[in-house]
């Protein structure tokens, strides 16, 4: 229950999410809040379609803020920054119990450092730490200077924010509520007509508009050349609102017959109907992982994006799968090794060799565990810990400061 009733017996949470994974860590946020607080709990700010199912009404649509890479938000930099301006206006008039801003640092830190600024009896919370671990470790104080709490997605993350003074609380990775390793691949094959010989592969090409247009045509090349050899190969290619006509558009014409789906049952379905996958780098690995299904990563940015962010990373894989592992298990072919032959050897090692099949299985087995950890479902976690938040808050300030008064956090 949201509305003027709920907004009067609990909290108002102003979250704001930017990109398709952060909408669905929000949307189970929003749940959880909702089971842990009877439905006395009123949900604000921006989100996309998972978070509006929930009860958000979106301040904007979220897919202005689907951006990656310093050249890619170039043309989109006006609009950013008066979103961000009306994005503040808007908190500041709210004055909601706490704001959480999930992942999108682009944007959101921006957003909560403007609200600090303005209004310091704001809680601010981050929800997905940084990788401080891989890249830009001074990123930690910056945080901390920001923010008054973060929810860190995996078990090493706390130590480097809390160092820097600022609480951070491990709450997992929802990504396990998701029930990516619950996929239905008969029903699925029953559906779309698909018969037991036929081969399945899975292609994802990721959920920015940016991606999709550098990696869908290596995606075809690739599944040109492996027709020869599979010729009873199929496609399913799981897509999301945000570019399903830019994917459809694109994938008309493939060598091989292709089917696109949309929503997570579809895409967890097919995940139990095919044999391997060919994505993009980006939180499906972590999905993937959980079904158990051998994958190949490939990614590609703007030459002179990557040629910024090779000065600064400081871990050997942008997979989360090999960088928890510490080893190369899911082949990862980035930027000049992201082309069609490159792609189509490593699928095809994957759908010929058993072998190679069961050691990423297997591998991928001890990534799963660490994800969860615990039974309390990371999304309880997380909004447990912004609702103890809230009612400490409330209780050591019960008059919640006015704006602009410039009192300090409590």
């Amino acid at each position: 229950m949201n509305g003027p009733a709920a907004a009067e017996s609990g909290p108002t949470l102003f979250l704001i999410a930017g990109e398709p994974s952060g909408d669905a860590l929000g949307a189970r946020l929003m749940a959880a809040a909702k089971r842990l607080t009877g439905g006395r709990v009123r949900f604000v700010g921006i989100g996309g379609e998972r978070m509006t199912a929930e009860g958000l009404v979106s301040l904007f649509p979220m897919a202005e803020l689907t951006l990656f890479g310093i050249f890619e938000l170039l043309p989109h930099l006006p609009n950013l920054i008066r979103r961000i301006d009306q994005t503040v206006a808007e908190i500041i008039s709210v004055r909601p119990d706490a704001v959480v801003g999930i992942d999108s640092p682009g944007f959101t830190v921006r957003v909560a450092k403007k609200v600090r600024a303005a209004d310091s009896t704001i809680p601010l919370i981050h929800y997905v730490a940084p990788t401080v671990w891989a890249w830009k470790p001074k990123r930690a104080a910056k945080y901390a200077a920001i923010y008054d709490h973060l929810l860190a997605v995996l078990p090493f993350e706390p130590p480097y924010f809390e160092r820097e003074g600022l609480a951070c609380t491990f709450v997992g990775h929802s990504v396990v509520e998701g029930g990516a390793g619950r996929g239905d691949g008969a029903a699925f094959r029953q559906r779309h007509g698909i018969a037991a010989s036929d081969r399945v592969v899975a292609v994802l090409p990721g959920s920015r508009k940016g991606e999709v247009s550098r990696l869908l045509p290596d995606f075809r090349a690739t599944l040109d050349l492996l027709r020869p050899s599979h010729p009873n190969l199929i496609a399913v290619v799981p897509t999301v609102a945000t570019v399903r006509d830019r994917v459809a558009a694109a994938i008309a014409d493939w060598p091989v017959r292709t089917v696109l789906v949309e929503g997570d049952t579809e895409k967890y379905d097919a995940f139990a109907a095919a044999e391997a996958a060919l994505a993009a780098s980006g939180t499906v690995a972590l999905e993937l992982a959980l079904a158990r299904l051998p994958t190949v990563i490939a990614y590609r940015l703007n030459p002179v994006t990557v040629a910024l962010y090779r000065r600064l990373i400081r871990v050997k894989y942008v997979n989360l799968v090999n960088l928890m592992l510490d080893r190369m298990l899911v082949p990862e072919l980035l930027q000049q090794d992201c082309r069609p032959d490159r792609l189509a050897a490593e699928l095809g090692r994957l759908l010929d060799d058993p072998a190679a099949r069961r050691a990423q299985v297997d591998g991928v087995a001890e990534v799963a565990r660490w994800l969860g950890q615990g039974d309390t479902p990371p999304s309880e976690r997380a909004a447990r810990a912004v609702l103890d938040i809230v009612t400490d808050r409330n209780a050591n300030c019960p008059g919640k400061g006015k704006p602009g008064t410039g009192e300090q956090r409590s």
